[in-house]
């Protein structure tokens, strides 16, 4: 019997949401979620493929996670890592935080170099701004966002746009467009507390807090569905500190997460590397030990989009993988 049931979209942080369409609890495709009051009945590509990427996963093994606890226990504290990912659902954050301060892990929050801000711009602000400054080609890259910019256009904003890149979704709706340092965008022009600043990438760490400065309207968007969420927990590392951390590593914990692809890093130096996640990746090729867990799809949490709305989901189908939550739970149990 074929059901069609209401989620979110786990492919960036826009917070759109999505309907899945599932014949006898299996997931056979998706389309967009014409009420939700994010994406307005639209999706990106990203959007439209998200249930492809849960991938068939091995069997759950409790030995392997045995061998995980086991590890973890005759290792050092302060040689261990996990990464906290914005992959992951509010829920399983505060999950991870609380093993991770129980024990004395240390905690790698890594944003594609951005932070959090105590502030941000709402969607709203943007259709509503005069002067909008983009870093980024996010027309492309968060077409959710773009098609706002786009209204803002259509409104009399002017766009300014800058990246590395010409001939771009971004650059063509430009007023103006340069490809400078975010350094030189940002000193160059009069952008005052009425303009709004959207950005998915910098040149370094040290730009936020020139961005910051501004004290305009800010939205960074993220390339995860819950890292405004994350960075609500704990700090952002640059990419430098990330590595140094790395360097330092021996057991490296990484829940839900493709870490290898986003963080330039030699990571067959690290004597361990146990990866939780629901699907397979380039991480889950190198690790150590892997062991799979529930996607979004199969269980219930929330994530907080970039503009700091937190939205539920639940459960579309049954599984019987745990999530990982509850392996933190075991984890817990077998470290006690």
């Amino acid at each position: 019997m074929f059901e069609i049931k209401h989620t979110l979209c786990p492919s960036c942080s826009v917070g759109c949401g999505i309907n899945v369409i599932l014949d006898n609890e299996e997931i056979v495709g998706t389309f967009p979620y014409k009420r939700h009051p994010v994406n307005e009945g639209k999706n990106c590509l990203n959007g439209r493929l998200s249930a492809e990427n849960v991938t068939d996963r091995h069997p759950f093994d409790l030995k392997a996670l045995n061998d995980a606890v086991n590890k973890l226990k005759s290792g050092s504290n302060e040689k261990t890592t996990v990464i906290f990912s914005g992959n992951n659902s509010n829920e399983d954050l505060e999950a991870i935080k609380s093993l991770c301060e129980s024990n004395g892990f240390n905690i790698l929050a890594y944003a594609d170099n951005l932070k959090g801000f105590d502030s941000v711009a709402s969607y709203e602000d943007i259709e509503n701004a005069s002067n909008i400054f983009v870093i980024g080609n996010i027309l492309y890259e968060n077409p959710l966002v773009g098609r706002r910019i786009v209204r803002a256009k259509n409104n009399g904003a002017k766009i300014y746009v800058n990246d590395n890149l010409e001939n771009t979704p971004t650059s063509n709706i430009a007023d103006e467009f340069t490809s400078v340092s975010v350094k030189e965008f940002i000193e160059n022009n009069n952008i005052d507390e009425e303009s709004v600043i959207i950005f998915n990438k910098v040149d370094s760490f040290e730009d936020l807090n020139l961005i910051e400065s501004t004290n305009s309207n800010l939205l960074p968007v993220y390339s995860k569905s819950n890292t405004k969420g994350a960075l609500n927990l704990v700090e952002a590392m640059s990419k430098e500190d990330a590595i140094e951390l790395l360097n330092n590593t021996e057991i490296l914990l990484i829940f839900n997460d493709d870490t290898v692809n986003e963080i330039d890093f030699d990571f067959k130096s690290i004597s361990q590397i146990v990866v939780f996640s629901p699907s397979e990746n380039d991480t889950t090729e190198i690790a150590d030990i892997v062991i799979p867990v529930k996607s979004w799809l199969e269980y219930d949490g929330s994530f907080t989009n970039c503009e700091g709305l937190t939205q539920k989901f639940s459960s579309l189908c049954e599984s019987d993988y745990m999530s990982i939550t509850d392996i933190i739970e075991k984890i817990n149990e077998g470290l006690e």
